[in-house]
């Protein structure tokens, strides 16, 4: 196994010290270290972080191999700065067995570049009407402990109920994708100003506030785990804040995208911008960054959701929803929270770990913890530009964005899977 010392880094922003890699494990912190035969690495003027963990990410393999795969989205993913990533169920045949879920689970060990854990679906096909191999993906190699049919809705009240009742026995996890379809049929982009004028059918804020409702009270009624994935309405926070005040077991994350940009992009027609749920308005970005700063909102989530050309470059009524995430998301956070370490090492790393149950993950750099971490220049800044994206897509919002930040180096038990910037393999 390989050693590195790293030198002159601040964890967290404190003052700089070596951090000395050995065995899967920070072994040794403190100034002036040396080490024969470790790989040194200069990291005056460098942060250290907690590799970085993401709670919902797409990598589409198996299925649309030509949008993604596991091992080029766990390459985006590491050059972002993730050690672990949660991979969500849509795929095709969609990830509703144990054997779908050890697939995809095997393939991340493959790859090597990122701890990959499958979410599997909730119900058969994605289709909402009857429940998954809930039991059978939990006690499968894989060890599933978050379902969702993210991309649908699990509607049926009954059908919620019997999940979270279901999950309760292993502590599992519903990830609810929040949009009451009946209200969103035909919804272009989010329902106001904008969506009026451009002649666009709009997705209400109620579709999404009215099913957390409905959520958090059956979730409080069966003592189950929530979590409700990418938040974007102001009415959603204040959902989330009350059944938080009452000790519901509900946990919410947010978007890099839902933190940063507007319904007012999509006065371009450009489906880059096209995305479920869609961007919101200026009022809905500033509760949404509020509610992650205080809690109310666990996590950042990138929802990374590649799509082939043909599939996103074509009409905008015709687009397929989503966008690259996980390439930027770090300088997303950067932008919005600032150099709030701590904060974004929380929202980023430990929460999500926690959350997805990954004990290796979300631990501070400090001797003796595992070796799982993220080094980043902060003073550096970069235009994103999509042909440089290790993703085999191309549909980021950012393109020609000036972002802060830039990650240096990631470390995956102790290996570099990231150097200078570049992906080691």
């Amino acid at each position: 196994m390989s050693a590195y010392l790293i030198k002159g880094v601040s964890p967290l922003g404190a003052a700089p010290t070596d951090l000395l890699i050995r065995d899967g494990v920070v072994a040794e912190a403190g100034s002036g270290l040396s080490a024969a035969g470790a790989t040194v690495v200069d990291a005056d003027g460098l942060v250290a972080l907690p590799g970085l963990v993401d709670l919902h990410t797409h990598l589409r393999e198996p299925g649309r191999e030509d949008a993604e795969t596991v091992e080029s989205g766990s390459r985006a993913a590491a050059l972002g700065g993730y050690t672990a990533v949660c991979a969500m169920a849509n795929t095709s045949p969609v990830a509703d067995t144990a054997g779908v879920v050890e697939q995809v689970w095997r393939l991340g060990r493959e790859a090597g570049l990122v701890d990959v854990q499958p979410v599997g679906a909730v119900t058969v096909g994605l289709a909402g009407e009857r429940l998954a191999e809930l039991g059978a993906m939990a006690d499968s190699a894989a060890r599933v402990r978050i379902f969702s049919d993210d991309g649908h809705c699990v509607a049926d009240p009954r059908l919620m109920r019997r999940a979270l009742e279901y999950v309760k026995a292993f502590d599992g996890i519903i990830a609810q994708h929040a949009e009451e379809p009946r209200l969103t049929e035909g919804a272009q982009m989010h329902e106001g100003e904008v969506s009026t004028r451009l002649g666009l059918t709009g997705w209400p804020a109620v579709a999404e506030e009215a099913i957390i409702a409905r959520d958090v009270l059956l979730a409080e009624h069966v003592g189950s785990r929530l979590h409700v994935c990418h938040v974007s309405t102001a009415g959603s926070v204040e959902v989330l804040r009350h059944a938080k005040a009452r000790g519901v077991r509900v946990t919410a994350e947010v978007t890099p995208h839902h933190l940063l940009l507007t319904d007012v992009r999509a006065e371009t027609y450009d489906p880059v911008y096209k995305v479920n749920p869609p961007l919101r308005t200026d009022g809905d970005v500033a509760a949404l960054r509020a509610a992650l700063a205080d809690g109310v909102i666990d996590v950042i989530a990138t929802d990374h959701a590649p799509h082939a050309v043909e599939d996103k470059e074509c009409e905008w009524a015709y687009a397929r929803p989503g966008m690259l995430g996980l390439e930027t998301a770090l300088s997303i956070a950067l932008e919005v929270l600032g150099p709030r370490w701590d904060l974004i090492a929380e929202r980023m790393s430990r929460t999500p770990a926690r959350i997805a149950g990954l004990e290796s993950h979300g631990v501070d750099p400090a001797p003796g913890a595992p070796a799982n971490l993220t080094l980043v220049d902060p003073a550096a800044r970069r235009v994103v530009e999509p042909g440089e994206l290790a993703s085999l897509s191309r549909n980021t919002p950012y393109a020609g964005m000036t972002l802060p930040g830039r990650v240096v180096a990631t470390f995956l038990r102790g290996e570099a899977t990231v150097l200078d910037g570049k992906a080691v393999r």
